[in-house]
């Protein structure tokens, strides 16, 4: 039995319990039918990353109903809703809209059937396996609360639409045109994410680093080809790759600080055509992960360190070493900001009780949210996990039968209802207790 899965069992199964603003729960259960409409919509039209024109059209139309002043087209097809209701803090809430090129495995009745073209000119299917048909749903909720709530609350609220989390792009192309300079500028930003893992209903929340530093790094390792039979008239970078890829174990086992956290994972290598032919060329990628900056940059320089020390090892020439890459997608690490994470939850706490919120721990997995806390000044952050699958669920994998989907699997299935009124509640709970109270 795995007993991580019976901790999670034990730690997120609690009760669908009262609300202490019953009115505001009520509500969002009124519009339910409204925001499930929406979700199935999304569903069953996703679009990946840098492709999200019809999706980012309907948020638009979904803002512009709530009663926001909507601009398309920031960074792409990201869009900016902004609402002001007089002198107060401003804020920032953010959601995603791409999916990920998943052919949908659910047998639910809406799943996904679209296919589309690839920026390599792949015809690829399409579906929402990372959950952002579940953000843009919540985030259209939340939207529509606070407008109704006009009288609850004083400041501005900035909901941003965001393109291409799945490629680490989307976030920084939004800075880059202008988020902060053209739009009101947020004293704080406010998210959340679909967890796979937590029993829909619930929230949880991580103060500090909560996700990791992503790079993707390309090593081109060069050789001197020939036959097989005749190793000792070549140079193979195949035996150099083997050498490469062992020595990068060190870098975490060996170099980085016990208690700092590292991942270096060659996930594709590539070399060779045929049994008894030592080739001239190999080809691996990399995802390297890190919480802090140090790190990250330790990594990157023993990678390359490593791939060039190795090769010359082998008497490769200087025209023939490896050549490292780290690509431009690069997300940053995830960082909660304490105080107001701590703020956060204790609002949270008293909306749903102790017993539906939660500390829980880091993940290495990546997140651009992360790119908005950066800009200089810092603006405070929170990002919070929001529980998505039905309890019965995860209670029957705890106990050793069908395992949880993970995020991007096909088999990635949320329970609409109490993950989407649970989310707007959450949100719109955070951003209230963030603007100021009426006079």
């Amino acid at each position: 039995m795995n007993k991580y899965l019976i901790f999670l069992a034990a730690l997120f199964i609690t009760p669908y319990n009262a609300h202490s603003d019953p009115e505001l729960n009520s509500a969002i259960e009124g519009d339910y039918p409204y925001l499930e409409s929406l979700y199935t919509y999304l569903h069953t039209h996703p679009e990946i990353s840098f492709q999200e024109k019809n999706t980012s059209r309907r948020i638009a139309q979904e803002l512009h109903k709530a009663g926001f002043t909507v601009t398309e087209h920031v960074g792409g097809y990201g869009l900016v809703g902004v609402l002001k209701n007089g002198a107060g803090p401003t804020i920032l809430l953010r959601t995603d809209m791409d999916a990920l090129p998943v052919a949908e495995q659910t047998n639910l009745p809406y799943a996904s059937r679209v296919k589309t073209t690839d920026d390599l000119g792949n015809v690829v299917p399409v579906m929402h396996a990372c959950g952002h048909d579940i953000h843009m749903t919540v985030f259209t909720g939340t939207a529509r609360r606070l407008h109704a709530l006009r009288e609850r609350w004083k400041g501005t609220v900035v909901m941003i639409a965001q393109p291409a989390e799945e490629r680490g792009a989307g976030a920084r192309a939004m800075i880059n045109d202008g988020l902060f300079e053209r739009f009101p500028r947020p004293d704080y930003n406010l998210g959340l994410h679909v967890h796979s893992s937590i029993a829909a209903g619930n929230i949880s929340y991580v103060p500090g680093y909560a996700m990791a530093n992503v790079d993707s790094v390309d090593i081109t390792v060069f050789g001197i080809g020939g036959h097989g039979a005749y190793p000792h008239m070549t140079r193979d970078p195949i035996v150099l790759s083997a050498q490469i890829i062992n020595a990068l174990q060190t870098l975490v086992s060996r170099e980085i600080p016990p208690i700092e956290a590292g991942v270096v994972t060659v996930g594709s290598i590539h070399g060779g055509t045929k049994h008894n032919i030592i080739p001239d060329r190999v080809d691996m990628q990399l995802t390297v992960r890190s919480y802090s900056d140090a790190v990250r940059d330790q990594l990157l320089d023993g990678i390359r360190r490593i791939a060039l020390s190795q090769a010359r090892s082998m008497g490769l020439p200087e025209d023939k070493l490896p050549v490292v890459k780290v690509l431009d997608e690069h997300t940053p690490a995830l960082y909660n900001d304490p105080e107001l994470t701590g703020r956060m939850v204790a609002a949270l706490q008293q909306e749903f009780g102790k017993d539906r919120i939660t500390l829980t721990t880091p993940e290495m997995g990546g997140e651009d949210f992360a790119e908005y806390g950066r800009v200089e000044p810092r603006i405070p952050s929170v990002f919070l996990w929001l529980g998505s699958i039905a309890p019965e669920k995860i209670r029957s994998s705890a106990s050793g039968n069908t395992p949880l989907p993970s995020l991007h699997s096909p088999f990635y299935a949320p329970a609409p209802h109490p993950t989407i009124v649970t989310g707007v509640e959450a949100l719109t709970t955070e951003a209230i207790e963030l603007l100021a109270k009426p006079e």
